[in-house]
């Protein structure tokens, strides 16, 4: 009999809180007070290893009973206080006789698999550049290297969608797995740079497959009133990986080599791979979808305003990559503090997609959270450029972090609201092409146009400004033009 995941989390519980005692009470002391560091060296190796466990454990629980939230954020809070961990464990076992197991959702692999693929583009961001001059490129084709994956991107990303719609979601899911885990593993091969530009041209044409593919899945399979928490949750996904993705990559490349994270980065993919095999039936679109003219791909007022949110999502994503560590390195601060505030931007959107205030995403129309976000976001941005001290600094990334907490799942739900099941894949491969061109649009242009520090955090708020008042004139123009309709109806 399997055991239950209450108890699988009350175990490790026990041996995480254990290991905490005996590494603050016996192995620190040892280290200081009688010259021992190996003692704190093996127990932190050892709490670390079950610290990891337990996390796991914890998702499974939460996949598995889907209790509360707030019990797993819970859960994670006691590892941190000495002897939290078995106050919590006594709680856990009046608990569990009332908690029934439930079977695993198909749509937490299809999740996995999402986290996969931009833990895979995060992962890169830190090690990518300082790798290819290690293989001999120069700074300028390093810059090549790196832009490479998000251009080739672009690509898979129209072909997926295009092929979604005829073939079927699950069919491209596992060619765009297969194709990125090989990626992967080829930087082993990697000695030069012309053999690092071929297998960076072969890895972001083959991711380029899987987030179309996964995300029509999604929007396929969700009820029509939880588009909008459901992009939500999608898009913690999408935040845990920008979060843990760099750290982990940043982390590993200290001790190994980086052809060697980014095979341990194909081996999770690989996992993901067996995962939908043998869980996720493959299920084509039918003849009879795919040749109604109904359902052909029509670009609309919904469907544009959707892929332009997606364009200035990431238009402000590159900018703020560019030009938060040089304003944080003006103000005199370590460079170390870029990655913490970005960080923090990421948890704000990650716990907003996560918690109750997910269900907003379903009761107001998406138009008004894209109008929400874009201009929260223009805000941050000056406001960034504008702050000098560490508080203000923090304060505007998480204000950023509501913004894109509020732009991300409106942009998702606009497109779904936008196509029918048998072009919503053709819809999220332009979707995600405007994705990649975005990101490195930001950057591109503000290093032509020689834009730093406030002057250029200015010029993307206004850019993000000019895009509200676009979105509020045909928010208009598509409110005047129902009314019209009707009436016309009704006449």
């Amino acid at each position: 009999m399997a055991i239950h995941p209450i108890r699988f989390l009350r175990i490790m519980g026990v041996l995480d809180g254990l290991s905490l005692i005996t590494l603050l009470f016996i192995a620190m002391p040892l280290k200081y007070f009688a010259n021992m560091p190996i003692f704190v060296t093996i127990n932190g190796s050892l709490h670390g290893g079950i610290f990891v466990l337990y996390i796991i454990a914890i998702a499974l629980v939460q996949i598995r009973i889907r209790w509360n939230l707030i019990w797993s954020i819970s859960a994670v809070a006691v590892a941190f206080i000495p002897f939290g961990n078995f106050i919590f464990e006594l709680k856990l076992k009046k608990m569990q006789p009332q908690l029934q197991v439930k079977p695993i959702p198909k749509k937490w692999l299809v999740y996995a698999i999402i986290f996969f693929s931009f833990f895979d583009l995060f992962v890169q961001l830190p090690v990518m550049s300082t790798y290819a001059l290690s293989v001999g490129a120069t700074t300028f084709i390093a810059g090549i290297v790196v832009g490479m994956y998000s251009f080739m991107n672009t690509f898979g990303n129209i072909l997926s969608g295009v092929f979604t719609d005829k073939i079927g979601a699950s069919k491209i899911l596992i060619f765009g797995l297969c194709m990125s885990i090989l990626s992967l593993l080829a930087y082993q091969l990697v000695d030069d740079t012309t053999t690092l530009l071929i297998v960076r041209c072969i890895h972001g044409f083959s991711s380029g497959f899987i987030t179309p593919a996964a995300f029509t899945l999604l929007a396929n399979t969700t009820e029509k009133s939880k588009q909008g928490s459901g992009s939500a949750i999608v898009g913690s996904f999408v935040g845990i990986a920008a979060i843990v993705g760099p750290a982990t990559s940043g982390i590993l490349a200290s001790k190994i080599s980086v052809p060697n994270v980014l095979s341990l980065v194909a081996l999770y993919g690989l996992l993901s791979l067996i995962g939908m095999i043998i869980f996720l039936r493959i299920t084509p679109l039918s003849k009879k979808s795919a040749a109604n003219k109904k359902d052909e791909f029509k670009w609309n007022n919904g469907l544009m305003k959707a892929y332009g949110g997606a364009f200035f999502l990431m238009f402000s994503q590159g900018v703020l990559a560019y030009l938060l560590p040089m304003h944080v390195e003006d103000l005199g601060y370590s460079s170390r503090m870029s990655g913490t505030l970005l960080s923090v931007f990421g948890i704000v959107a990650v716990l907003m997609f996560l918690l109750p205030t997910n269900r907003i995403f379903d009761y107001i129309n998406s138009s008004y959270t894209l109008l929400i976000g874009v201009t929260v976001l223009g805000i941050s941005q000056v406001i960034i450029g504008q702050s000098t001290t560490t508080l203000s600094l923090y304060a505007a990334l998480a204000f950023y972090g509501v913004g894109f907490a509020f732009f991300f799942p409106a942009i998702n739900t606009m497109l779904i609201e936008s196509t029918t099941k048998a072009t919503r894949g053709k819809a999220y491969g332009y979707f995600y092409a405007f994705f990649s061109m975005g990101v490195v649009a930001g950057s591109f242009l503000l290093g032509t146009l020689d834009l730093t520090g406030t002057l250029g955090f200015w010029f993307t708020g206004l850019v993000l400004f000019s895009f509200s008042a676009v979105i509020i004139v045909s928010t208009i123009r598509s409110k005047q033009d129902s009314i019209a309709w009707r009436k016309k109806v009704n006449d």
